[in-house]
């Protein structure tokens, strides 16, 4: 199953859920109408239900409608505010569970360890890095929270931390990103606000009996509205406890064959079956577990790595495979014991990186071969092993001066600027004269002092610069993240036109902050097949050919091989004239409306203009990923080709 299937999939498993949903209510609407008539009975007989007449001669039709109604509206409620709760992604669970966001700059040889890992993995998969949470507690676990790989996040427990080996950690980490690639986070989110309506009612009777204890506790003599009240509270627990065996059953539906997925695709991304299996074993030897000290776990039971909370109904209802059932599938030899672990020994700092002096030695490929490029798209959301030591490669060559600016909000920001620093010294002058009250003027200081670092840099290696700087810039707050928007959108307009390169940084930068910040609705899916989005797709195949050829006409035939690659010959070659900034953002926005499968059907076709004489360029790849991340689609790093494996890094 590829990336567009497994997202395809997990459409189709949020449509079950709004049905599982709709069967909760309908059950929970039933029960308390069952309750309320054995009250009313009760209160005529003085015994609960004796004979099928006395149903018939005490239902009331009004009574059932009225209690379904506000049932219904306290469940809808309930899911309402939990939704609104999470629009801020992944960083609301984070946060509700404890978590403090790792600074990208951190010194502490732990810390850094994971930050690395996370790091290399995202570059390796083609997203921007996501902050990393530290949640407290002994226990070994982590999770993937988020709408989509724009605005996720990844958290850890501080057992995790200490206790895992590097390989560990990295099976661990695979296993949270084959989350975010495979749909499940998405899916985990809108189960945590479905369930919380269902939840809700028992909630309710819970924090009513609780209020009852106060009440006693003050002596105040209320008569038979006490025992009104002991009455209600009590049966809407007792309602809530359906509602929360419901709900339970609803997330182990769905979460455990999800967390075997998980697994195996951890294994075939690090091609190392010790490292998640290790971890696997370390948890069933801690005498914690997974768990988590959050009064919150409960609620995200099914987003973590492992089980994270305690309950009456852990081993009836687990949301989570048995540890020995999961280490087993990846480990079938295992001798049944599980490991006690021990905190990993004080290790020596991390080797200085190759400095910017001698990045120029260093040997990476400039182009790809365009077999190597179409395996982009089949392999998109399921980096292999070779995607991940590429990384490594990548990160390796970034000046180290670079690396430590693009932890720190300040030198991230800068670093964005100086990309756009125009060549022409009277534009760049109109770019550096933008300042005002806001504070700008320091950022444009560091961005100043930046220009000749990112002037150097080789093009292959600007992305993954960009992708380490996205932690440091979602930190930012709403305020200060606006003015860097607004120099990010001067420099881009200081020229009066828009460069393929700019635009490229808008799209991968702003479009995504943007939506962490809350500037912009997510986008939803709906178009069925590419006609739907005809204009869009045609504007952007357009752009795509002309940006690899200056002459109309070879464009057009790059444009027709694109058409021709997935039997699209409807669509029609657009001119240069129509291609502007806010044309080609809009016709991007329009296209990610479009539904999984149709987003691999018009990226094949974006390869298939990319590609020029058998080759597909460094500045080919770059475009194709501004628009696959538009997409909400991971495209990782093109592997070099085998045949130029000693071509040098060119600009």
């Amino acid at each position: 199953m590829n990336f567009f299937q497994a997202q395809s999939k997990a459409r189709r498993s949020t449509l079950v859920l709004v049905v599982l949903f709709f069967c909760a209510i309908f059950a929970i609407v039933a029960i308390t109408n069952l309750l309320l008539m054995s009250v009313v009975v009760f209160n005529a007989t003085g015994q609960f239900f004796s004979s099928w007449a006395d149903v018939e001669h005490y239902f009331d039709w009004r009574m059932f409608w009225t209690t379904g109604l506000v049932v219904a509206a306290v469940i809808a409620g309930g899911t309402l505010f939990k939704f609104i709760q999470l629009s801020a992604g992944g960083r609301a669970i984070a946060e509700s569970l404890g978590g403090e966001i790792i600074p990208q700059d951190s010194d502490d040889l732990d810390r850094r360890k994971v930050l690395n890992v996370v790091e290399e993995m995202a570059i390796a998969s083609g997203v921007a890095v996501p902050p990393v949470y530290l949640l407290q507690g002994s226990g070994i676990n982590a999770f993937a929270a988020g709408h989509s790989s724009n605005d996720a996040v990844i958290g850890i427990t501080h057992g995790a931390m200490r206790h895992l080996t590097r390989d560990e950690l990295q099976g661990v980490i695979a296993h949270e990103f084959s989350h975010i690639f495979n749909g499940d986070m998405r899916l985990n989110l809108r189960l945590i606000g479905v369930l919380h309506g269902v939840l809700l009612i028992g909630m309710i009777g819970y924090y009513l009996l609780r209020g009852m204890r106060h009440i006693r506790h003050r002596g105040r003599d209320t008569g038979g509205a006490t025992l009104a009240i002991l009455v209600l509270a009590f049966g809407l627990m007792a309602v809530g406890f359906v509602g929360t065996t419901i709900g339970q059953l609803i997330k182990a539906m769905v979460s455990r064959q999800r967390e075997y997925l998980a697994d195996a695709s951890a294994v075939r991304y690090t091609r190392n079956r010790n490292g998640i299996a290790g971890a696997l074993k370390k948890i069933g030897g801690l005498s914690s577990g997974g768990l988590l000290g959050s009064p919150a776990a409960a609620e995200y039971s099914h987003a973590y790595f492992a089980e994270g909370a305690s309950s009456f109904f852990t081993a009836l209802l687990s949301t989570h495979p048995p540890l020995e059932k999961r280490i087993r599938k990846i480990d079938p030899g295992w001798d049944g014991r599980f490991v006690r672990p021990v905190p990993e020994p004080p290790r020596k700092p991390v080797p200085e990186m190759a400095p910017a002096g001698k990045m120029q030695q260093q040997k990476l490929d400039a182009t790809a071969g365009v077999v190597e490029a179409m395996l982009a798209i089949e392999l998109m959301g399921r980096p292999q092993e070779a995607h991940i030591e590429h990384a490594h490669t990548l990160i390796d060559q970034l000046p180290e001066v670079l690396r430590a600016e693009a932890k720190n909000p300040l030198g991230a920001q800068g670093i964005i600027l100086a990309m756009l620093a125009d060549r022409d010294p009277a534009i760049r002058e109109v770019q550096w004269a933008t300042k005002d009250d806001a504070g700008n003027s320091v950022v444009l200081a560091k961005a100043l002092s930046l220009v000749s670092s990112i002037a150097e840099l080789p093009k292959a290696l600007r992305l993954p610069l960009v992708d380490m700087a996205m932690p440091s810039l979602r930190v930012l707050s709403l305020p200060q993240y606006k003015v860097f928007r607004a120099l990010v959108t001067g420099f881009i307009k200081a020229d009066k036109r828009i460069a393929l390169s700019e635009w490229i940084l808008e799209q991968l930068v702003l479009h995504q902050l943007d939506i962490v910040y809350g500037l912009r609705k997510r986008d939803k899916e709906k178009y069925s097949y590419l006609g739907a989005v005809k204009v869009p797709a045609e504007l952007l195949l357009s752009m795509l050919a002309h940006a690899e050829h200056h002459s109309e006409s070879e464009a057009r035939k790059t444009f027709s091989a694109g058409v021709k690659s997935i039997g699209a010959y409807a669509l029609n070659f657009q001119p240069r004239s129509k291609m502007t900034s806010g044309t080609l953002a809009a016709a991007l926005d329009e296209l990610a409306k479009m539904k999984p499968l149709v987003k691999e059907r018009f990226l094949k076709a974006c390869l298939a203009c990319v590609s020029k004489n058998g080759r597909v360029t460094i500045a080919g790849i770059e475009i194709l990923r501004a628009i696959a991340a538009g997409l909400d689609c991971p495209l990782s790093p093109v592997l070099p080709a085998k045949k130029d494996v000693d071509a040098k890094l060119s600009d």
